[in-house]
Formats: C-alpha cells, structure tokens, sequence
C-alpha cells in the first residue's frame, strides 16, 4: 500500500475478486441469497446506501427505504490509466465483466487467484479500502467510507460517499497516472412502481409483497456540470418538480481542483448502455476525457451516464492524495401510497431534492475532519492488545446493517426531536425493529447512538396501547396443513413484534408479521420493560423523563401479559405453540426462556417505579399500587420457576411438553438480571452450573455429534416454517471447524428431532448473547472459543455484510442481513461494563455548506 495510507491491522481482509469454493447457500428457497460478493455499505443512516464489492463492483442499492436491490451497474464505477516510460495500460476497477456486453470497450481489472493477487480489499466499518498491487506500477490506495459517528446524530444520517485515492510511485522514472469516476444517471429507478402491491402469505407462511424498481427509466434525466473555482462536480437530475416523491432527486459526483497538481477532465453525456468506447478511447489512451458538456435530456429508452476524470504525474517516491466524492438526495421515504416522510439529512439540506451537489460540496471541505473523527470513536479499541483482532473486525463490520439493514431515519419535529428510527429484521422477513430480535441485536445502536436506541423504544411505548381489530390469516398453521384461525392484528395492551413494514405506515400500524398471531407471545411485554430500563441504567441513569415516557405502556403490557397466567402460579404459560422468539419451537407452560424473562421484567419495573416514586413521577395507577403488584406476582414467579423446571444440572425447557432439550439461551433474563444489576432469577450456583452444561451439550458435544454422525435430515412437510429445501441437507460435509452453539439438543449433543428447524440452528445473535453471558460469569476461555468458531463461520465462508440469523451444519443459511448479529456489542459491553457516551445531542461542529 501507499506509504502514508494507514489500514487497521484488524480489518476484514480478502483478495480483489477472489471467490469462494464452497460459500454458505441459502437453506430454503423462499430466502433471498445473493451470493457471497457483499462488500462494506456506503451511505448514512437512514439516508439509503449502496454496497460495492471486494471486486470493485457497485452491485447493492438500498435507495428506497426498506427495499433491497441487488444487481451490479456496470457504469457505476472508477477505472485507472498509468503511463510509464515504456507502457500505458488502462482498467476498469471491477473483476466482475458485464456479461451481457455492455461497456465492451472497456478492460477490466483482473481477479486475484488462490495463488497470485491482484491486490486486497479490507473492511473496518465505516471505513474500507481497495489496495491495488501487482498490476500497475504505481501503488494505488482507495479509502471509501460515509461519517457514520458514534454519538453523531447529524453528519451520520448524510447521503455521501467519500473515495480519497492515495498514488505512489515506487519506481526510479515518472509515473502518469488518471483515475475516472463514471456514474449511470439512475435518478426515478428507486421507488416502486406498484404503488399499492397486494401482501400474499408466501410457502414459509410470511406476508410479502411484490417490488418493482423502476429501473431503466431515464427519460428525461439529464447531467449537468457544475462548481467553483475549488471543486468540479456533475450533478445527475430530472426535471425540477414542485415537490418530489418517492424516488425523485439527484445524484452528483464531484472532485477537487488543483492546476498545479493535477488535470481535470469531464464528460456530461454519454451512453452508458453502449460500449462505452465514447469515454474509453480517449481515456486508455492518455487518461483524458473530452470536456464534453452536453445537457440534452435522455429520449426514451435512452441511458447516459457522466464521467469525471483526474491526470496527474508522479516523479520517483512521490506520494499524491486527492478524493472523489458521490452523493445523493432522495429527500422523501413512502411507504403505502401517500404516507411519505422526509429523511433525517433534510434537517440540514433542505427537501425540494435538489442538493446533491451541496452536500458533496460539504464532504469535499470536510471529508479529512469527518476521518478524524471516525478514527477516534474506533482507535481505543483498536488498540486493545487484550482483545484479538478477529473480535475488534467482527464488532466493527457487524455495525454494517444500521446502515444496510433498510434503515428509516425521519425528519426532526416537535415530538420526536431527532426524528424516528427503525431497521428492518432482515430482508426476508421485512418488518422493523422486530422486539425480541433486538433484545439482543440492539446493544451496538445503544452503546454508541443511545438517542435512536430510546427513540425505538418511544415508538414500541406508544403503540402499546393501540388497538387494531383487522382479522388475518396465521401463517404458521398454512405450513402445518392445518386451518388457520382467525387473529386481531393488534390487541390493545400487547406490546407490538415490530414497528410495521415498508409498504404500510412504518410507527403507526404495527405487528405486521403474520406468521405467528404475536398478541399471544410470552416474551414481547418482558422484552420491552427490560429494554426501558436497560436503555434508562446503560445511558447514566438520569434520564428519568424517558422513563416516565415509558411508565404507562410498562404497567399496561405487564398486566396484559399477566392474563396468560391461567393457573395463578405467578407465570405466564406458554401455549404449546411457538410464542416467543423462537417461533417454530412449541413450549407448553412455564418455560425456562420466557419465565426467566418474566421475572427480570418484573425485577426492572419494580427498579423503575421507585426511581420515579422518587422523583415525584409517574402516572395513574400508582406506581406504589404497581410496585406492590409486581411485587406479588415477583414472589409466586420465583418459587415456581425453580421447583418447576431446575433439575441439578440445567433448567427444562418447559414444565409441561416433557422435552429433555438443554436450551442454550434457557436464562437470558439472568442474564439481563446480571447486567442490569437487578435481583438474580435463579440462585448464582444453578446459573454457574446450567452454563457450563449449555457449553458442553450445545456447543462441544453438538459439534462432535455433527462431524461424526452428519445430519441426515429429511425435507420438512410438518412443524416448518420454511418450505422444502432447495437442495438436500447433506449436500455439504459438516464444517471441520466448531459452527457454534445450537439452539437445542439432548443431553449428548443429538437432536432431539432431526427434522426440527429453530433447536438445530445456531443462531448467530443468541451465540454473541450466550458469549457475553459467559464472560459476565467468569467463563472467559469458553466464551472466546465460541465467538470465534461465529466469527470464522461469518467471515470465511461469504456470509459477510449479510450476517444470517442462523446457520447450519450442511453449509447452509437462512435469514440473511440480520439484526440480532449486532449483539456482539453485548460482549463489548460486558468487557467494558457497558461504558457509553451519554451525550445525546450531536457533537458535531461542522456545517451545511
């Protein structure tokens, strides 16, 4: 690399354009599988993002608020010409050729191979970088990356890339050398062109709905070149309209002026369909363009794209850095047809959608401060010698989704000051900030943007009390061959799954899934109060006002909870349906997972109702009254939830279904009881020895179990939630390295059922979970070992930047770009006692230019 490039030590690193053999494929056919080529995202949050590959392509477009798009665009792109004494050559910098033709003219970058590389791409979200090595003379550095801050609540929503190129010439001549960025005008393809698309229950029993991207639509479109006497930019627009929609907006590429370093060339127009020879002609043969400025609208049918170039000459050893930048403005989200919001960026751009060049103008004066600052949120961990760097990689990229994972950050208003927050459960199951998911997957949002993570819970607090009456079809019973019954979408003091979904009215109509009917689940009210109070103590507990914000929906949805106690035992029982997170796993009366939860609830709120008895807060009942009922209730829970399930070595996984399964994550309330400081839920010598039996059966004797007798597991036809699979389950040799921990086997590590989904998988965020639970307890060696047999699975197998819920022992995946991954903050937070930066207004001292 560059010498004055300096690139983290524990980056995720991988060849340019070096494939996978054998990479993760998805599990059922119904689940979106890409392929293994994600690279680290670019954009802010909530602002839409796109994804470029270790190859160099550009190839995911997240523009649309929750909807997900997965295609390379060949004109998307940088290339490089260099000139030597005795050579020129010129490179498009992407491995992946179009293979329909398009760009013919052009000469692509060529692939790494096992043996010989062509350079290394590494990732350390925010930031990534391409190093080119063994094709050109010169050294050439790429570093990519948008102002994602921690506790930065104003440049980290910007819709902004930043490509600062670093150029070294090692050798003893000259060296010329011209890098173009060309961009397609894509400006209208981001919206859905059926603006009222029917919701169907898929083969797996989800709702979904059809999305159709205008892509290809141009007309009209036209590219215009702009700047000053510091920057040249080519902003790539429509029509001006008096208001725009969904999908309406610019998008701009931009670059720095420097006659005495470097030359500029432009080009406005040219057809990014054809051959490309109209940019490529010129540019491998002297690294110019032909300053062509040419605003004539695209006819129908028609694509253009624009180009900008920079020629400079290096004299041996000199070292030469200037950046690129591409922005976009996309003010306005919709979700069903006429409920539109603005983006949060609009709080300081504007929203008439027309300052894409405005704001690459801003991140070409400030793109060095925003660096810094990048660099100091990341650099204390960075340079922990205790922790290795695999851990540092892996709790660094994880954070990928809060910008890729569909994410929703709305304008600023009276109510909600920062705007509202949300981030889908993944791209198959495409619903927002689903509650028992980010139970787990939400510390990373928590300990580093503490003002979202409260605006989320805000959102679950005032829909508790909501009621909505619409009937709907349950989709778990569709898979089981059994009649569906009838479900109310939401009942009036359950606490919601999720926050709604992209084609509705995301905060306003929630609970959208319909594979379970979610107002009968055990979990949800318990994940919610132990949430408030987590978000309340972690963030310096003195932010009483967001308890008492919160109070009302913590008593109600305790109280709505507490109907399912049917026996009057203190508990709530589970049905003998999968009514909890792990939503294909039938329990039956007091359960080890949601009583656990149960208790810690109850622990919390009692907490919260005499910090706001203190200070004189609170509101009808009581919270004296409250307090003394969950206090109650607190006494019954206790003494059932031992005598029933606790067998000397682990706890059962329910009182009534007789399942001998040990359950990795049976005592997650102890283990939010323990971080939270809260009275434990079971006596601290049942906890010691039920882990150490959950790290033998679910994670050692699991994974002897599959590498000696490999799953033989039938096509599932009863109890899925997933159809047939699209390939037999013992298409791959089992891992020849630990996979994790399963969700539930027998005490010697086998399956309990073969055929079962949810007990066979290992989840990736309950192992983090159950790593950081670990280390709480003093279990140190055992929790290492099992966070990086996770990390191994994610990032040697292509799974990363689309980190699954679970995998399996074939090699196979399901459910990919996932919350509940993020929860390796957890362990963060354990290593650090959950040190976080109570700010909660923007730190930022740069402005809109």
């Amino acid at each position: 690399m560059s010498p004055s490039v300096k690139i983290p030590t524990c980056a995720w690193t991988r060849p340019i354009g070096l494939g996978w053999e054998k990479p993760y494929t998805v599990r059922y056919a119904s689940n979106l599988d890409d392929g293994a080529w994600h690279g680290m995202p670019l954009g802010g949050f909530g602002a839409g993002c796109i994804g470029r590959s270790h190859g160099g392509d550009f190839n995911l477009w997240h523009i649309d608020g929750g909807e997900h798009v997965f295609q390379p665009m060949p004109a998307c792109q940088f290339s490089v010409f260099e000139q030597s004494e005795d050579q020129t050559q010129a490179y498009a910098l992407s491995t992946a050729t179009p293979e329909d033709g398009t760009l013919g003219a052009w000469t692509w970058y060529p692939a790494s191979l096992a043996d010989e590389t062509t350079g290394t791409y590494h990732a350390l979200y925010p930031r990534s970088w391409f190093v080119y090595e063994n094709v050109l003379k010169a050294t050439l550095t790429c570093e990519q990356f948008s102002p994602i801050i921690a506790d930065n609540y104003q440049e980290t929503s910007y819709p902004v890339a930043v490509f600062e190129w670093t150029a070294h010439n090692p050798t003893d001549a000259p060296l010329t050398l011209s890098l173009m960025m060309t961009w397609q005008n894509m400006v209208g393809w981001f919206t859905n062109a059926l603006k009222s698309p029917d919701v169907k229950v898929r083969d797996d029993g989800s709702p979904e709905y059809a999305y159709q991207p205008r892509i290809g639509h141009s007309t009209g479109n036209f590219n215009q070149l702009t700047g000053n006497e510091q920057q040249l930019a080519i902003v790539l627009r429509q029509p001006e309209l008096d208001r725009p929609a969904e999908g309406d907006g610019q998008w701009a590429i931009a670059t720095r002026l420097n006659p005495h370093l470097y030359d500029v060339f432009y080009h406005t127009r040219w057809n990014s369909a054809g051959n490309g020879a109209e940019l490529w002609t010129t540019f491998s043969n002297d690294g110019s363009l032909l300053d062509v400025d040419d605003e004539t609208p695209a006819g129908d049918g028609e694509q253009i794209g624009a180009a900008i170039a920079v020629r400079f000459t290096l004299k041996p050893g000199q070292t030469l850095t200037l950046p690129f930048v591409l922005s976009w403005d996309f003010p306005v989200t919709e979700f069903a047809q006429g409920v539109e919001y603005f983006r949060r960026y609009t709080d300081f751009f504007g929203r008439n959608g027309q300052n894409a060049w405005s704001i690459a103008r801003t991140a070409l004066k400030h793109h060095r401060t925003w660096q810094e600052k990048i660099v100091a949120w990341q650099q204390p961990i960075c340079d922990r010698a205790d922790l290795p760097d695999w851990f540092k990689m892996a709790l660094f990229n994880e954070l990928y989704d809060l910008t890729q994972g569909g994410t929703l950050w709305s304008a600023a208003d009276e109510r909600d000051p920062i705007g509202q927050f949300a981030v889908l459960e993944c791209i198959d199951y495409r619903w927002y900030e689903s509650l028992d998911v980010r139970l787990y997957g939400s510390f990373g949002l928590l300990m580093l943007w503490s003002a979202l993570e409260k605006a989320v819970i805000r959102a679950f607090a005032r829909a508790i009390p909501h009621h909505d009456p619409r009937d709907r079809t349950i989709g778990y019973y569709l898979t089981i061959g059994a009649e569906s019954p009838q479900a109310i979408r939401k009942a009036k003091g359950a606490t919601p799954h999720d926050l709604g979904a992209p084609n509705e009215h995301v905060w306003e109509k929630t609970n959208y899934t319909s594979y379970q009917d979610c107002n009968l689940w055990k979990d949800l009210g318990a994940d919610f109060v132990l949430q408030v109070y987590r978000d309340y103590l972690l963030t310096g507990a003195t932010d009483v006002e967001f308890l008492a914000e919160c109070w009302d929906a913590v008593v109600e949805t305790l109280h709505y909870l507490k109907q399912f106690d049917l026996d009057g035992d203190g508990i709530p029982e589970n049905s003998g349906a999968p009514d909890q997170t792990f939503d294909d796993w039938r329990l039956e009366g007091v359960s080890a997972y949601c009583g656990g939860l149960w208790i810690a609830a109850l622990e919390s709120a009692i907490a919260i109702s005499t910090i706001l008895s203190k200070c004189d807060r609170g509101s009808a009942p009581s919270t004296t009254q409250s307090a003394a009922t969950f206090t109650t209730w607190l006494a019954q829970s206790r003494a059932v939830y031992t005598t029933k399930l606790w067998n000397g070595h682990y706890h059962h996984l329910d009182s009534d279904s007789g399942s001998n399964i040990v359950m990795a994550d049976q005592l997650c309330g102890q283990f939010y009881a323990q971080i939270l400081g809260l009275p434990n839920v079971v006596e601290p010598s049942h906890t010691q020895i039920t882990l150490h039996t959950i790290y033998d059966t679910c994670f050692l004797k699991f994974n002897t179990y599959i590498q000696t007798q490999p799953l033989q597991t039938q096509p599932l036809v009863q109890s899925s939630r997933f159809q047939t699979p699209s390939t037999p389950h013992t298409s791959q040799p089992a891992p020849p390295t630990p996979i994790g921990a399963a969700n539930g086997v027998r005490p010697d590590g086998s399956p309990e059922n073969p055929n079962a989904t949810h007990p066979l998988e290992v989840w990736i965020g309950i192992n983090y979970g159950l790593a950081a639970f670990f280390l709480h307890s003093g279990m140190t060696a055992e929790a290492w070992t099992l966070i990086e047999s996770v990390v191994h699975q994610i990032y040697e197998n292509g799974l990363q930047f689309r980190t699954p819920e679970a995998i399996t022992a074939t090699g196979t995946f399901r459910a990919g770009h996932y919350l509940r991954a993020m929860a390796i903050w957890a362990v963060y937070g354990v290593l650090t006692n959950f040190e976080t930066s109570n700010s909660e207004t923007s730190n930022s001292e740069t402005s809109t230019v």
